[in-house]
């Protein structure tokens, strides 16, 4: 899905004027480019959170038209506030679609490893992303790794991803995405803590008794002392 955002050029700044165009669910936005001057622009938050959800997320690339120029742009970093995660403000930067871009792609297994299914083990997750370089319209939504045949105690690493033609690895090949790993004692350690919270309850039980014990003798004195009357 190709995306093409219309925006405005801003003329006013500063915290009020910001503030107003949130209000009126406008976001701020830079747009930075190579050669070019920067450029303060305002743009729908929607249009902004259409990008987001796309599956390229961060990493798409889309048109952004003001006055009577378009650009290819990409979102390169964006300010939420700490208590909503509402977007306050955003930069993009300008794209040339025939120069290699640097980006974050997310890192799909696919498979079921044997040293999960007979073994005992559970897939944990080092590293969920791989940088690389590639020209903007070959960048993948995600990239692939077969882990069926990692067995206990086996590790896939980003050197052993098969890329794309087209696309150069950046991350260093050394580094572990997948490694599989047998579970924690932490079960272990919460069946100890539930036999102990038992065996207080167990050591409760008897002063509960004794407690019992002395309303026990007064009837049994009430019952002596109404023979004695008689």
């Amino acid at each position: 899905m190709s995306f093409k955002i219309k925006a405005e050029k801003r003329e006013v700044f500063g915290k009020n004027a910001s503030r107003r165009l949130r209000k009126e669910g406008i976001v701020p936005v830079i747009l930075y480019g190579s050669n070019e001057a920067n450029v303060p622009l305002a743009l729908e938050k929607e249009a902004l959170l259409k990008i987001l959800r796309s599956e390229t997320g961060e990493n798409t690339v889309f048109e952004v038209s003001f006055n009577s120029e378009t650009r290819n742009a990409m979102i390169k970093d964006l300010q939420l506030d700490p208590v909503s995660d509402e977007i306050m403000h955003a930069d993009l930067i300008q794209i040339a679609m025939d120069k290699v871009v640097r980006v974050s792609v997310p890192v799909v297994t696919v498979g079921d490893a044997v040293g999960v299914k007979t073994e005992g083990g559970f897939v944990d997750f080092i590293t969920r992303e791989v940088e690389i370089e590639c020209l903007p319209q070959e960048i993948p939504e995600h990239i692939e790794i077969d882990i069926s045949h990692l067995h206990l105690r086996q590790a896939f690493k980003i050197g052993d991803v098969d890329i794309p033609e087209g696309i150069k690895l950046i991350s260093d090949p050394d580094s572990i995405l997948v490694h599989i790993e047998l579970p924690t004692k932490e079960e272990e350690i919460e069946v100890e803590k539930e036999e102990e919270e038992e065996v207080i309850s167990e050591e409760e039980e008897p002063e509960v008794i004794k407690k019992e014990k002395p309303a026990e003798e007064e009837k049994e004195k009430e019952k002596k002392r109404g023979k004695e009357e008689e």
